[in-house]
């Protein structure tokens, strides 16, 4: 199964470059929800790749920690559309790949005809062409709330 995770929430320009924008307080609790909600589930995951953008990557190693997971950079996720499988291939049968819109949310109905609305740090699961999985980031949130009153 690929995995397709939409960066969290991240704070205007400002004037900085957009590839360098930081995460939001918000951003950074919705990567780590989507990191606790996938441990909460069992998904097992063989590797994580990011996009090199800090708000992309910074939400790849938030959620990856409970899953005790290293990220690894993609520069096919750095922008423009891109083939989930194409670029999970050689890093196992169930990848997490952290990206941006609207490529995400492309590559999701590239691979299956589904159109998803992949809100910032939403999460996708793709499988054999059918969108098996998408959780958005209040669910997520939720999942992993009940995973820590457990």
């Amino acid at each position: 199964m690929i995995w397709l995770l939409r960066h969290a929430d991240a704070e205007d320009p400002d004037g900085r470059p957009d590839a360098e924008r930081p995460l939001t307080e918000k951003g950074r609790a919705q990567a780590r929800a989507a990191g606790q909600a996938l441990a909460a589930l069992g998904v097992p995951l063989d590797a994580c790749l990011s996009s090199p953008r800090v708000r992309a990557r910074d939400t790849a190693l938030l959620a990856c920690e409970p899953l005790g997971l290293e990220v690894q950079i993609a520069q096919e996720l750095d922008g423009g559309q891109f083939d989930p499988y194409k670029v999970a291939t050689g890093f196992g049968e169930h990848v997490l790949l952290v990206g941006h819109n609207p490529d995400v949310a492309q590559a999701v109905h590239d691979c299956t005809g589904a159109r998803v609305r992949m809100k910032k740090g939403a999460l996708a699961g793709i499988h054999d062409g059918e969108l098996h999985v998408f959780l958005r980031p209040r669910e997520l949130a939720a999942i992993a709330a009940a995973r820590s009153c457990e």
